[in-house]
Parts: structure tokens; sequence; C-alpha cells
């Protein structure tokens, strides 16, 4: 059960200037009003939170701004896969626990992901108080607990935290766990301690709450268990289009042209069993609106989540997953997709056959009109285009990530405005599991540095150690088909492995643009065949638009933004490399060092930013050389108008920096080690939201940066090293109404 106990040292130290914002110094247009601003009030593109993002999951295709998601791990930083990119830590406090992820708030957890019972007990420290949070194999980690549980279990309920028992080698929980201040997690045991966590952040203001321990409510518990033939069984009564189809080889079978504005809530097929190899050369082709290309354009069984419809073990479920399920029922198999699916005018379904003919297939698909909650001109305006991108990575390049999406210039679009919600992934057709070392990397809106990076493929689907080599589905992950070796394929189908991985509440935003990236292979190594389909909403228009940038070290661009930091260092220039993967294969240069001028200081800065004054919001960006670690400020905001006071805006704080700790001792209870690596990876870049109650209206603000350290070293007995608030580039971001 959890417990409370005196918070870590170095938390502790934090929460002292963390809680009320310190009085800024002298200089500027007035001084700061310190209180933090009113809580936001909901706006229409305003997401929702917590426990509302699962019971709002018909709204998924509703477009949310003024949130970002980050994607933090124990991933290798110098770029290779050293202990399977398990512990390497933030720092290790003086109580020999060490950090993995440490975040400033109004935010949310909304994922974690640790292998097996690795790391527990962890230490939840959220706003200054602490919950220990542990599995039941954590009292005899070397004989583990079948069919273990988290505790508390009323705060980890099956199915939102699931263990190794049932997932094939991975503790997840998608628990949300709010914070309005800061975050902490603490690992008390290092071994193999791997950690992937999906984070969502808000602007200041926002009423996320102070999670502690909270009982999760019974009708979300029995919500985040269901699968999509369920759910759609919960939809009410819809207007309903089906046919039954023969298709033969090579032939185009339209489906359905539907007309109006509508939302498709469920998209089935079903065929005789005796033709699940031929249902495989089928790819489904949707398009919305006219529009120049087809939004939807994939394998059909890649689309309801798996790479294969060959049922070695002759399960009722291959996929029974919560937006999509493949079910063997009756001589059947049955495949339905809950997606909601909106369009304004008008959409194109398909099948198309590649290969053998298929007769007797039963289709279905279900609308509702788009105005049925909110009122028609609300809802349109909200919704983004369902998408389903397919990538076909014959020839994976060694050295260079696979891309699974691009959206710059899709559908003719330059920009778009959504969000990603789930991969389907074919990793190998013949069952190599070895590939699965390669990390995911998620890029938004132009951004240099990933914004999301993970320690692995089937960390990615929710397994761990490959699954054993076995399959599983859960509502939000799994590895559902694919055998553990060549050798006991019985088949070559039975050799194709694939994983699917769904974001409800732990989607990734973008404003602009998006690209999802994977390695193949630890080190981009692989040479396997990988088929990807990326499940996204979007709107063809940007809702992020970068209206102003700050370069440090270039004297027009600084006088131009009014740039005033009295203690700042002289311009210099830096070399170094980001932190994405391998730096060279063989003799080859992969990512070679960049050069840019940078600015620090251990006092304030000032500077002037355009905005666009339509602005329902604005992000500020932040390019910083990380060799200065625990980077903490706190930021505040005037207009422009003489006499006018600083407003405070958030707390701007990026954890860790190029150096890390390494601590992976060898037994299940070794003692935590404190093996500080100085990586030459020190580009970062790092976000913060601006509450829009500080920008709407206004065409340029002021921003005063004031650097609040928080003095804790990397470990026991290392010295603190130099503290200081990096600045390399400022770039003002609007948000506005797609």
């Amino acid at each position: 059960m959890g417990t409370a106990r005196a918070s870590l040292t170095s938390f502790a130290l934090a929460c002292a200037c963390a809680s009320t914002p310190a009085s800024s110094p002298d200089g500027g247009p007035g001084q700061p009003d310190t209180s933090p601003p009113a809580a936001e009030g909901p706006a229409p593109f305003d997401p929702p939170f917590g426990y509302a993002s699962m019971r709002r999951w018909s709204d998924w295709d509703q477009l949310r701004l003024n949130v970002r998601a980050v994607m933090r791990s124990t991933h290798d930083v110098a770029g290779g896969n050293e202990g399977a990119d398990a512990s390497h830590f933030i720092r290790v406090d003086e109580s020999r626990i060490a950090v993995p992820l440490d975040l400033a708030g109004p935010g949310a957890v909304y994922f974690a992901r640790h292998n097996h019972w690795h790391g527990s007990p962890w230490h939840y420290q959220v706003d200054g108080h602490e919950v220990i949070v542990r599995e039941t194999s954590t009292a005899s980690p070397n004989a583990p607990v079948q069919s273990s549980i988290w505790e508390p279990s009323a705060a980890f309920p099956f199915p939102l935290a699931r263990t190794w028992s049932d997932t094939h080698g991975a503790d997840l929980s998608w628990t949300p766990i709010a914070f309005s201040d800061r975050f902490m997690l603490g690992y008390e045991r290092t071994h193999y301690g791997t950690g992937y966590f999906i984070a969502h952040r808000y602007p200041e203001g926002t009423p996320v709450g102070s999670w502690n321990a909270d009982p999760v409510p019974s009708d979300v518990t029995a919500l985040m268990g269901q699968d999509a033939e369920s759910l759609a069984a919960l939809i009410p009564d819809l207007a309903t289009t089906t046919a039954t189809i023969s298709i033969g080889p090579n032939e185009t079978q339209p489906l359905a042209r539907l007309s109006g504005s509508l939302r498709v809530r469920e998209l089935s097929f079903d065929a005789p069993e005796e033709q699940a190899n031929n249902l495989e050369s089928l790819w489904l082709q949707i398009r919305w609106d006219n529009r120049s290309e087809h939004s939807v354009f994939a394998p059909l069984p890649l689309f309801f989540g798996a790479g294969t419809l060959f049922n070695r073990a002759n399960q009722e479920w291959l996929v029974r997953a919560f937006p999509v399920s493949i079910r063997f029922v009756a001589g059947r198999v049955r495949m339905t997709s809950v997606f909601p699916m909106p369009f304004r005018e008008a959409a194109e379904i398909v099948l198309v056959s590649r290969g053998a003919a298929v007769t007797d297939l039963h289709f279905s698909v279900k609308t509702e009109p788009s105005s049925l909650q909110y009122g028609a001109a609300a809802r349109i305006r909200n919704q983004g285009y369902f998408h389903a991108s397919y990538v076909d990575h014959r020839d994976p390049a060694r050295g260079h990530d696979l891309v699974l999406l691009d959206t710059r210039n899709i559908e003719a679009a330059p920009d778009w405005c959504g969000h990603v919600v789930g991969t389907s992934i074919i990793f190998s057709d013949s069952a190599n599991l070895s590939t699965l070392e390669g990390d995911p990397r998620f890029f938004f809106d132009d951004a240099e540095h990933p914004q999301a990076q993970g320690t692995g493929t089937e960390e990615w689907g929710g397994g761990g150690d490959y699954w054993g080599g076995l399959n599983m589905t859960l509502p939000f992950a799994g590895h559902p088909v694919g055998t553990r070796s060549a050798q006991e394929a019985v088949n070559t189908r039975d050799k194709i492995e694939s994983l699917y991985r769904f974001l409800l509440t732990d989607y990734f935003p973008f404003g602009k643009n998006a690209r999802i990236q994977l390695e193949h292979g630890g080190e981009n190594d692989s040479t396997e065949h990988y088929q990807t389909l990326t499940y996204w909403y979007g709107a063809p228009k940007a809702c992020l638009a970068r209206t102003d940038s700050l370069q440090l070290g270039d004297a027009t661009s600084e006088s131009a933004h009014a740039y005033a930091s009295p203690a700042a260092s002289i311009a210099t220039q830096v070399s170094t490399r980001w932190d994405l993967g391998v730096d060279a294969v063989g003799s080859t240069s992969i990512q070679a060092a960049t050069t840019d001028w940078e600015r620090h200081t251990a006092g304030t800065s000032e500077f002037e930013l355009a905005i666009d004054p339509l602005n329902v919001g604005v992000l500020l960006r932040r390019k910083f050389d990380s060799l200065y670690r625990d980077q903490r400020a706190l930021v505040y905001v005037a207009p422009l108008n003489a006499g006018s006071e600083f407003k405070f805006a958030g707390t701007w704080y990026f954890a860790g920096g190029s150096s890390v700790v390494y601590s992976n001792p060898a037994t299940e209870l070794g003692a935590t080690d404190a093996h500080v690596q100085a990586i030459d990876r020190r580009w970062r870049e790092d976000e913060l939201l601006i509450p829009r109650s500080l920008t709407v209206g206004r065409s340029k603000i002021r921003v005063r940066i004031a650097f609040a350290p928080l003095h804790v070293p990397i470990a026991p007995d290392v010295s603190l090293g130099p503290e200081a608030w990096s600045e390399v580039r400022y770039d003002a971001y609007s948000y506005l109404a797609p």
C-alpha cells in the first residue's frame, strides 16, 4: 500500500523555491505580480485532462491546443544501447534514490512503463508529498510473484495498471498522475532500471489538481478494459450502410459513398475464417471530402492491429484493443474499428485487392451527425480528419531512423494541426526479434530535438525483453502475431512479427507538423523489412505559427528584440551534438557537431517577442546548452505599455543535462551506483506554454526570465558543477484557431 515519508532531499530543496515565485530583480517595465494567473477557463480547443480524457474517448477527433506532450526515458544519451537503454538517470540523491523523471507543472503523467518490477519501490513525489508505489514482486525480486499487481491497488487498478504477468515483460500504468507544481519519480532499485514516461504539460493556472493515491473511479476502470466490439455495442443506434461483396484478384471495389456532415463511429468487416489468408491481400482506402489523396491507405489486417491474420493458436481474439479488434468467432473472422472519423461533405470507402479473390465479405459502416453533441458549428470547427498513413520500409538505411510519418505536404497541405494517436508496425517478416532494440523518436512543429525519446520498440508496444517471444493483446498495446524464432514458425506467415500501440490520454499534439521516427535496431543497423501504419488526426492548416525568433549572439537580432541581461556571459560559439542516435556507422558520419552562439546567466534576461493578436495562447521554445544542469527559471510576461507590470507566466524547468548517472548493478538487490557520464551531446530544446490571459489581443510581449537554481548535485559526493540559464535561441509560436 502507499505510504508517506519524508521527501527526498533533492526534492525538498526544489519545492522550497518552486511553490511561490520569487521576487524579480529590479529593471524592466514595472515590477512583477508574483501571484499565479487565474485558472484558465475552458476554450473551444482546450484539451480534456485526467479522467475526462478517458471518458470522452469518442472525442478522439477533437483538436487540442495549449497542451504539449513529452516522452522521457532512461535511454543511452551517448547514442548507443548501453544496458539495453536502461538505468541512465537524471541524478541520484543523498538517499541513493535514482531519478529518471522530473517535471514542473501544471501537468499529468499519463503513462509509465518499467521493465518488469525493476525500480520498485517507486517514489512518486507530487507537489511536495510522497507516495510509495510498488509491485508485489518487490519483496522477493529473485522469486517474482505470478499474477502480481501494482500497489496501492485502488490507485492502480487492473486494467489501468498491468504487470509482466500479462504483458510478458513490462509493468505498465495508465493511471493519470496530476501535478500542479512538480512531479518527480524515484527508483529505489536500479538493476535493469528501464523506463519511459509520457506526460502532458499545460499553461500555468490550468486546474489539473494534485494526485495523492486517489482511487480510480469505477466507471473509468470499466471503460479502460473495453475492446472495439464492446464499445461498438455501447454506441446508440446509428445510420448503417452494409453490403456483402466479392472482390476479384487485383480489383478495386467501392464500398460506400457517404454524403453530409457526419462521423463514422464503427467500421467493420467479416468473412469466412478459411479466407483469412486471402484477406491479407486487401487494402483499405478512405478519402474525406474529395481531397486530393486518401487519408487512409492501409493493408486491411495492419489497420486492425495485426501484421497477419494467421492464427497459430486458434484463439478467439487475435487483437482485442480499445479502438480496433480482430476476432475469430462462429467460423468467421470479424474486424472492428471504433475510431471516430468525421467528414464535412463526403466520404469514399474503397477496398483494393493486390492478390487473391475474396468472397462473402460483409462490410458495415455506421455514422452519426457531426452535430450530435455540441452543435454542428462547434463540432465541425474542432474536428480533425482521421488518418492511417502507411510506409513500406523495404531497405532501411544504416544509421538513419525510419520515418513513419512526416505530415509536411501530405494531401498537398504543407501544415497540419492535429495529434498522433497510435501505430501498428510489422518489424520483421523473418521472426527476428533482435531488431526491437530500436528507439522511437518524435519531433513536432519544426523541432530539432525530439520531444519524445523512448527505450526500444517492444517497450513502445507494451512489452519487455521482446515479450519472451510470446503474443499478447491489451487495450492500448500488443504483440498479437509472430513466433519466438524462425525455427519455431509453422509457415511463412507465422514469421511476421507485429505490434500495436494506441494513445488515448497519452496522445501527442502538434500545431504545424509531426515527424514520427523509429530506430531499426539498437544502432539503426537492422536490415529487417518494416511496414508501419501511423494513426493520427489532423486539420489541413496550422494552429501554431512561429511569429518571432530571437537569436542570441546576433547583435541585430538582440537589438531588434530589446534583449537585456546585465549578468549574462559574452556570446561565444559552442560546437556540440544533439541527442539523436549514433554519431557514425563505420567511417560514415551520421551526426556531426553543429556550432551556434550561446549566452548564459545566473541573473535575469529580458526581451520582446512578436505574437499574433488573434492568438489563443503562446508557446515559447528555447534552444540551449545542457552543459548547465537542472536549468530552472521563473518566467514573467508583460505588455509593452509604459508602466505595465509583469505577471507570473510559469516555471520553466528542464531537469538534468548532458551528464547522466548510470546505475545498473549486476543483481536485483545490488546497491545503487553513481557512475557519472559526461557526454558531448549538449544541444537541447524545451518549451513553455504561456497562459492566454497574458497574450490574447497583444501583438508583442516582453518576457522576463529569472534564473532560480535548485543547487542539487548529480550524485552524492560529486561537486555541484556550473549553474546557469543557457540561451541560444528563443522562438515564439502563437496558437490560432484552425
